[in-house]
């Protein structure tokens, strides 16, 4: 027998460990993934990344309920937060709040009758998954699921699962509801009892709220009936103890704040930059692309050089904001908190399962300014928590009213876009001290970041991003504070403002810290990350595109004709590339008009620009409009296979240029208007139409 050399052992080692990687998937030395892992050091309550076996998990921590959620923006998270808090106040559940990407699935078929699993799932982009609940989806909703015993989809594996579901969706998309629906159908197609019918809450039409709080009364009543839970009046029981510290100040160098992670508190930032972990970025350019007085645009190039973020054309950009400092000051003042604003507070969940959302130790401001929602929308169930901490008899019935007449919480909050410091200082001029800190840390949402268009070419710019941003506001009729200011594009006006010399900015009377906790934003930095889109260019370039993008719509189409426009410069066969494009006038607000002149030289006839101005005459005129004055040229490209791209207002454009698209089609090719959209949809389930829309 031929002797081994020691390179034949290597190679032989090498196989032997692979294979036992490939068999154990890496149970005896793999790094459980944990999303708070790289962000939080330290951080109280549980770890998620200790056991990816729920049911181990509910064993351990005594749990007879897990409420799963998929959550793209933190609201479905949320949702299963509040249903997992009222279980446990209102009927004695021990619930426990689960993110679906912390768990395997192979195991639900052992789920015990006697314990429930709820699921809030927000619908994603296209009817796509949440990122986090992707892996849960496709192996649910799979043709070759298989349990741990070895059951599939014949043998009703789930038979001893009880189950109810919450669905986040907005009808202005092609695939309303499509998460939550498809994920209902699998669970009882696999035996899974269903208690009570899912529910679907709606953005695009604004009524979220009531549609959640709507579903849930039924479906708490049918669960109590099957389950023989004994309804309690509801008492507030902490999730969070905080405790503040004497023996820490502020200036303590572990002491939190604002910063994401504790590689950000020691100054030893460094990569994988994801959603839980910020690059701080340099901001190398700023400007404004408005030419009226009033409104402003903001182009921004973003330096992500040596971070290793790298980005597509079509991607986001995922910008982290921090609040205003004048609704700040709003928020700790109506809480009395002011003159303890940088007092040092431990934050420790007070169950096994609880999670903390941001690091601690840390301050109340910093806790405030960098990592809760304070301008977000106010829910009738979270005034209606507090009227029991109300500094008076007068206040509490009307946090009372607020809490239980839909109809006078539309009137005096929903419609004045009130946020929560807001609704307590109009109801009552005394400090609200007796509201536990706690309780506005469970129920304000962890401030997110925003995610933008990235409009430049990864092909030209490979580490500059571009990001094209209108700075938002909604002036509200006949209310106190009539202007309602966007947390994030007035973040990075004042940026603007500083890089162009303003010593002291405050955009609409709002100032940021804008120089980061400790100074670590100084020099204009901001904190970004990738999030990377299917919103992509064909990858033949000399295949033909439509986009439709009015106003910062047209961001990610600024990136593919710089990308075009390059390739044509290079000597490369570029197809017809055409834009509809709309604003209000050519003198205010034409985005971008002397670079569509410059790509026009760099493309030749491959590149067309049509216009609609709907302020410039008396007749408005829109995008769609434009589409079907060329609807001859349009069906032609799209009988060459053109992909067709929208970016912009869900609720109306996208939405009218969809109908559009399906007229143009069913006159041009002598259609019914029927088969015309059904055109459209399969153009969409091919990703010949693809879209990048908001509401």
């Amino acid at each position: 027998m031929a002797q081994l050399d020691t390179l034949d052992l290597i190679v032989l080692v090498a196989l032997l460990i692979g294979t036992a990687a490939y068999f154990t998937k890496g149970t005896y030395w793999g790094i459980p993934k944990d999303p708070y892992a790289a962000s939080f050091s330290h951080a109280n309550g549980s770890k998620a990344g200790k056991t990816r076996n729920i049911l181990e998990k509910m064993e351990e921590s005594e749990k007879n309920a897990v409420v799963f959620y998929g959550s793209q923006t933190g609201t479905a998270e949320d949702y299963a937060s509040r249903l997992a808090k009222e279980g446990s106040s209102r009927f004695g559940l021990k619930t426990m709040v689960a993110d679906l990407e912390d768990y395997d699935y192979e195991n639900l078929d052992t789920f015990p009758e006697d314990k429930l699993a709820m699921f809030v799932l927000a619908t994603y982009g296209e009817g796509e998954p949440t990122d986090n609940a992707v892996d849960f989806y496709e192996f649910i909703t799979g043709e070759d699921v298989s349990f741990s015993g070895g059951g599939g989809t014949d043998s009703r594996p789930l038979s001893s699962l009880k189950f109810v579901a919450f669905g986040l969706g907005n009808n202005t998309y092609e695939h309303y509801q499509a998460l939550v629906r498809r994920v209902d159908a699998a669970l009882i197609k696999l035996g899974a009892e269903r208690i009570s019918a899912a529910g679907e809450g709606d953005d695009g039409a604004g009524t979220m709220e009531e549609d959640f709080l709507a579903w849930k009364e039924p479906m708490w009543a049918e669960l109590a009936a099957k389950m023989n839970l004994e309804e309690r009046e509801a008492v507030y029981e902490p999730v969070f103890g905080i405790t503040e510290r004497e023996d820490l100040s502020a200036d303590t160098n572990e002491v939190y704040l604002g910063e994401p992670n504790k590689s950000h508190l020691e100054g030893t930032s460094k990569g994988p930059y994801n959603s839980h972990n910020p690059y701080i970025a340099p901001i190398v350019e700023s400007r404004e692309v408005f030419t009226v007085k009033g409104r402003n645009c903001l182009h921004m190039e973003i330096d992500v050089s040596g971070s290793n973020l790298t980005y597509q054309t079509g991607d986001h950009i995922a910008v982290w904001p921090t609040n205003a400092g004048k609704e700040v000051d709003r928020f700790l003042n109506t809480l009395g908190l002011s003159d303890r604003r940088h007092r040092v507070i431990s934050v420790k969940g007070l169950d096994s399962t609880a999670r903390v959302p941001f690091p601690t130790p840390t301050t109340y401001d910093a806790a405030t300014r960098y990592h809760m929602e304070i301008c977000g929308p106010v829910s009738r169930q979270f005034v209606a928590s507090l009227a029991t901490f109300a500094p008076d008899e007068a206040s509490k019935k009307e946090m009372t009213r607020l809490g239980e007449d839909k109809d006078y919480f539309r009137e005096k909050v929903s419609n004045q876009y009130l946020n929560i410091a807001q609704v307590l200082e109009r109801i009552s001029d005394s400090k609200w001290t007796n509201v536990p800190f706690s309780i506005m840390i469970e129920s304000i949402q962890k401030l997110q970041p925003r995610y933008y268009s990235i409009s430049s070419s990864s092909l030209v710019q490979k580490t500059k991003i571009s990001i094209t941003a209108v700075v938002e506001e909604i002036r509200v009729p006949g209310s106190k504070p009539n202007i309602v200011k966007g947390v994030t594009t007035n973040y990075l006006l004042a940026l603007k403002q500083k890089q162009h010399g303003e010593p002291d900015p405050d955009p609409h009377g709002l100032t940021y810290a804008i120089t980061g906790p400790r100074n670590k934003y100084d020099g204009c930095h901001v904190p970004v990350h990738v999030r990377h889109s299917n919103f992509k260019l064909p990858s033949d370039p000399s295949k033909p595109i439509i986009m439709v993008g009015p106003g910062s719509g047209v961001a990610p189409f600024r990136g593919f004709i710089q990308e075009r426009a390059a390739q044509a410069k290079a000597g490369e066969k570029v197809g017809k590339t055409i834009l509809f494009y709309g604003c209000r006038k050519p003198s205010e607000d034409f985005l971008y008009k002397d670079e569509w002149e410059m790509f026009k030289q760099d493309m030749g006839d491959s590149f067309e620009l049509f216009t609609a101005f709907s302020r410039e005459t008396e007749q408005k005129v829109y995008v769609q409009q434009r589409l079907s004055e060329q609807g001859a040229l349009v069906d032609e490209l799209l009988q060459q296979k053109a992909n067709f791209y929208v970016c912009g207002d869900a609720s109306n454009m996208a939405r009218e240029v969809s109908i559009m698209l399906g007229q143009i089609i069913s006159s041009r090719r002598g259609l019914s208007a029927e088969k015309g959209e059904e055109l459209v949809k399969s153009m969409r389930s091919s990703n010949q139409y693809q879209e990048d829309v908001w509401s």
